[in-house]
């Protein structure tokens, strides 16, 4: 299974969720598989998807967020891990796809290619809900049956990238009509 699988089964259990989808390729796969409003593709902030989320997980309390985050841009902001496992929102889904590559800029390797661990790195942050997925036929029904916490999600996939077009709206687009998703209600 590659990356672009592992969104696919997510995509197909969105329902209301406020997704908030890592910076490159990976906002470009959600896009062509199930773009909506709901979904906020990062563009030009490597490394901060799990920190915005966040945010949005505490301002927004009655709303279920999922962050689709990377290996790569979770090693560059590994602070977020503590930050999040300590404020502990009850609506908050970190679903890190961990390839073992930067698969937006060629796929050279990370760390988790060679000794590092992401889900023990959660686990020392202080995630208590902690999910790691190798068979993409489990995504849908564990990411289903998550309920109410804060949870991280750990996936395993073989590098590459789907071959998908750019994203056609402007980022001031696409903050706008994330924003009226969850603002007009």
């Amino acid at each position: 299974m590659k990356r672009f699988d592992a969104i696919n089964r997510i995509a197909e259990v969105l329902t209301e969720e406020l997704v908030i989808c890592n910076i490159g390729i990976p906002s470009k796969e959600l896009y062509h598989l199930r773009d909506r409003p709901q979904n906020f593709y990062m563009m030009g902030s490597m490394g901060l998807a799990s920190s915005i989320a966040l945010g949005l997980a505490i301002s927004q309390p009655r709303k279920k967020v999922w962050c689709i985050d990377g290996d790569g841009s979770i090693l560059m902001n590994l602070g977020s891990l503590s930050t999040i496992a300590n404020v502990n929102p009850s609506n908050l889904i970190l679903i890190v796809i961990d390839n073992e590559s930067y698969g937006s800029t060629g796929d050279q390797y990370t760390h988790t290619h060679n000794n590092t661990n992401l889900e023990i790195i959660a686990e020392g942050a202080g995630f208590k809900s902690i999910v790691k997925i190798t068979k993409g036929e489990k995504i849908k029904n564990i990411l289903r049956d998550l309920g109410k916490g804060c949870h991280f999600v750990l996936i395993k996939t073989k590098p590459g990238s789907a071959l998908v077009n750019n994203i056609p709206l402007k980022p001031i687009e696409i903050k706008n009509r994330f924003m009226q998703s969850f603002t007009k209600n």
